[in-house]
């Protein structure tokens, strides 16, 4: 049987999402042990994005293939009895034919979140990054604005990529919140490159510290030039809200607001 699951974690004390060598605890490791001890054989696992350590999700998609009688919603049910407590499924459908989690996504929204204030937040500590210093809010979404359409963001791209074809669309980029408070980036997009939204998160936080003006993005995405973009933000501000789909398949899991995402194309 092949099934769609919708994942919830805190990556704080994972190294990523992908299985590595050398047993580090990852998210792709952890549900196919979970998945092990469920149906009682291996299970193969496919993610839609490789999460780097530290990063978070509140709905990464996982294609699982197993040899179970059960149901998608009790399958998801049996999963949550024995996963450890930093990873829950929200969601199961069986899978469309054909369908691949990576290569049928339609859009990915991530969300990057900052804590403004002048005093550490504990209860912010694991997924929020701390900026001390009073942000241009309205700078950084000026600034985020710009991102909006179709671009070569090979500016954001991380090191260590091979990824050669670095023109990507974005729905939305917008920056809300106000100085003091809680701060969000949000980015939804037909894709993102490695380490993309954390390097625009970088470059937006050095125009919220007037250390870039805000209508300089254009010509940073022309530039085309890494090295003129700003520094990767911490992983632990960095969300994975949702992945979609064509025709309706795991949307909205869990009862939750339905987020604004548009132009999901069909599995073909």
């Amino acid at each position: 049987m092949h099934v769609g699951l919708v994942l919830e974690y805190d990556g704080t004390d994972f190294a990523g999402w992908q299985v590595q060598a050398g047993g580090a605890r990852t998210v792709q490791g952890v549900l196919g042990e979970a998945l092990a001890r469920v149906c009682g054989a291996p299970a193969e696992v496919t993610g839609a994005g490789r999460t780097d350590a530290g990063v978070h999700a509140l709905g990464q998609v996982a294609g699982v293939r197993v040899a179970t009688r059960l149901a998608p919603a009790e399958l998801a049910r049996a999963l949550n009895g024995v996963l450890p407590p930093d990873v829950a499924v929200r969601a199961a459908e069986a899978a469309p034919g054909g369908w691949h989690p990576r290569y049928h996504a339609a859009a990915k929204r991530y969300r990057y979140a900052i804590w403004n204030g002048p005093v550490r937040s504990p209860l912010r500590a694991r997924f929020s990054h701390w900026v001390p210093r009073p942000l241009d809010v309205p700078a950084m979404a000026e600034a985020a604005a710009a991102l909006t359409g179709r671009h070569d963001f090979r500016a954001f791209q991380g090191a260590g990529s091979d990824v050669t074809d670095t023109v990507r669309t974005l729905q939305r980029a917008a920056v809300t919140g106000a100085p003091g408070g809680d701060v969000l980036l949000e980015l939804e997009g037909d894709g993102f490159l490695r380490h993309m939204v954390r390097n625009v998160a970088g470059t937006l936080l050095e125009v919220g510290l007037g250390a870039r003006p805000a209508a300089s993005l254009p010509a940073l995405l022309a530039a085309r030039d890494r090295s003129r973009a700003g520094p990767t933000a911490p992983a632990r501000g960095l969300t994975l809200v949702e992945v979609a789909y064509g025709g309706g398949f795991l949307r909205n899991p869990g009862g939750l607001p339905a987020p604004a995402l548009d132009g999901a194309e069909s599995l073909g």
